[in-house]
């Protein structure tokens, strides 16, 4: 009986942290918005649902002219009456970044999509980008954020100039009483 309870309390100790069933962490909505239809083109931008509590993200970006310059502004905002300002803004050069992987902040969401998508080589892009059955997991997250629905809103800046826009809404959800 001793072992079965060490090997129970060791297995549960390898579990991230904040990895339990009653945890939802999904995707509610995304929409997609080019401003220069001269550059960008979305062919899908669109939420598929899985499951119950797995919804999938895929967007293919067309690309009509070679970007060398790639600035992404993104604000991570909550609901609470209407979305307010909450957590950041932030303004990154997304050619540096995938170099170099240098800001902590942004590496977190790189690591949430990073295996679903075209975007993981170094500018310049041209053509098709995809992120493709992309769903989040809340083992990926390093610590919990407070339960509530966010939305995730990202400019794309292109040879400095805005070119596009993805939002995409998420709902987090930790009941703590049935964990």
């Amino acid at each position: 009986m001793k072992i079965v309870l060490v090997i129970w309390m060791l297995a549960h100790s390898l579990q991230p942290p904040y990895q339990c069933d009653a945890v939802i962490f999904k995707m509610t909505n995304a929409v997609c918005e080019t401003y220069n239809k001269s550059w960008v083109e979305f062919g899908l931008c669109r939420l598929r649902a899985v499951s119950r509590n797995k919804v999938c993200l895929n967007v293919d970006a067309n690309l009509l002219h070679p970007v060398h310059d790639v600035i992404v502004k993104a604000r991570l905002l909550k609901r609470a009456n209407g979305y307010k300002p909450w957590l950041y803004s932030v303004s990154f050069d997304g050619c540096q970044f995938i170099r170099r992987r240098n800001n902590a902040l942004i590496r977190i969401v790189w690591e949430l999509f990073k295996e679903y998508s075209t975007i993981n080589h170094t500018c310049p892009y041209v053509g098709l980008q995809q992120v493709k059955n992309f769903y989040l997991r809340s083992e990926k997250l390093p610590t919990p954020i407070p339960t509530g629905e966010y939305l995730l809103m990202i400019d794309w800046v292109f040879n400095k100039k805005p070119q596009a826009a993805t939002n995409v809404y998420f709902t987090f959800v930790e009941d703590l009483k049935d964990s």
